[in-house]
């Protein structure tokens, strides 16, 4: 089983920044994608951006150019650094983990989600 915990949200005015941070933990053998959700109301929850184990990333076209994913292997975290923020960035951020134990099961995991709120 696999936790994730994630840190960072809270209030900010437009073109203000962010940093979320997501640490994982349980019995993981290795990391493959890491990634940040997000989920307004009344809306589905949508890819804002992903990052592989060798580095690759992917971003959502409404944030490419705003938001930077990191991650560090060694402390099992991946970082969302959000600049320039709008009012419709409001949503609750989830990170998703897929990994491996150490019997050979992937998982794919969830975190809690935390409130990002851009006032105008």
């Amino acid at each position: 089983q696999v936790q994730l915990v994630e840190s960072g949200g809270g209030l900010v005015q437009a073109g203000g920044s962010l940093r979320l941070s997501c640490a994982a933990s349980g019995r993981i053998l290795s990391i493959n994608v890491m990634g940040w959700y997000r989920q307004a109301p009344g809306k589905q929850r949508e890819l804002v951006a992903r990052i592989t184990s060798d580095g690759n990333t992917n971003y959502a076209d409404s944030v490419k150019g705003r938001f930077t994913i990191s991650r560090d292997n060694a402390k099992k975290m991946v970082n969302l650094q959000m600049n320039s923020l709008k009012p419709e960035d409001t949503a609750v951020y989830y990170c998703n983990v897929d990994s491996w134990d150490y019997s050979g099961r992937s998982f794919n995991s969830w975190g809690r989600g935390t409130q990002v709120t851009v006032s105008s």
